[in-house]
């Protein structure tokens, strides 16, 4: 049987200061596990993505200002070879409104107020810190906290991204990530797979337009029973019930100390796996295993 074909997908167009420091070790941890790893751009119009059995999401981390065009771009690998995580849940999971969903089916999410460009800016907390962020966003992109006093400047950030287009989402902040930080719990083919801890991102007085470091402070972590809890109720309730390869569940703690999603990650999340180098060889046969099963139904049966 010839070697599986597996495009690691990724952007040239990395924020600035950003590098997957996960890629080069999931690529030859792929080849080392029997299939042979390229690292491609999404965007590459050279790329013949039917000539790979699986296109995997890895670094596209520019897709939140060209969604648009990743999300035509996913439809049509998806059409051409398997698209993990497949183009439905990337369509799904690329707007954070999938927050308010989550929500109303009892998923513990941190609660959300959105406002679409045309909508005005009424209504922002007068009473508790919060926080203004896009609805289709990563890396702390676009994203800042306010006191209850900085309402002219929290609505001059959200009428920035309605002139972009960009619809926003306001959030109380938590006050307890100061002190026990975000929890990201990595999933593998629907099982856990292992955590890691960071502390917060947002300062205070910290502009929306600046640049920030999405993962401070990046240490293990042993998730409790309450997080392990939350974590699968988030992920049982994706519309349709998808197989999904990989799938990271952000978490922060509320007042009383009951976690709560902030995000579910199933389009491109860093997995933690140089801080979790135990996990590789597992990541990385899970990844040729599910290349094969691709392979295997794009040839069909073999008859006798």
């Amino acid at each position: 049987m010839p070697q599986p074909r597996i495009a690691l997908v990724t952007t040239a167009h990395l924020p600035e200061g950003t590098v997957d420091r996960d890629l080069p070790l999931l690529r030859d941890a792929v080849a080392a596990a029997g299939a042979e790893a390229a690292v491609v751009n999404w965007d590459d119009p050279g790329v013949e993505w039917a000539g790979f059995d699986l296109a995997l999401i890895r670094s596209t981390w520019d897709y939140t200002w060209r969604t648009g065009e990743f999300l035509a771009w996913a439809d049509r690998c998806g059409a051409a070879t398997t698209l993990l995580n497949p183009p439905a849940v990337v369509r799904w999971n690329c707007d954070k409104r999938y927050l308010g969903e989550l929500a109303s089916l009892g998923v513990p999410a941190v609660a959300t107020r959105y406002l679409p460009p045309g909508g005005g800016t009424d209504g922002l907390p007068a009473d508790h810190e919060f926080v203004v962020k896009p609805a289709a966003g990563a890396g702390a992109r676009y994203a800042a906290r306010y006191r209850p006093g900085q309402h002219e400047e929290a609505r001059a950030h959200v009428a920035r991204m309605h002139d972009e287009g960009i619809t926003a989402m306001v959030q109380p902040y938590m006050p307890r990530i100061d002190t026990t930080g975000e929890r990201a719990l990595v999933f593998l083919g629907g099982r856990f797979l292992h955590a890691i801890a960071k502390n917060a991102v947002l300062s205070p007085d910290t502009r929306y337009d600046q640049r920030k470091v999405a993962h401070p402070g990046v240490r293990p972590w042993t998730p409790t029973e309450a997080e392990l809890a939350a974590a699968e109720r988030a992920l049982a309730a994706v519309p349709g019930r998808p197989e999904l390869l990989y799938a990271r569940v952000d978490l922060v703690d509320a007042e009383d100390g009951t976690p709560r999603v902030m995000e579910l990650e199933l389009i491109e999340p860093n997995l933690f796996l140089k801080d979790h180098p135990e996990s590789l060889p597992e990541v990385a046969g899970a990844i040729v295993r599910a290349a094969g099963r691709a392979a295997g139904r794009a040839t069909g049966p073999v008859a006798g």
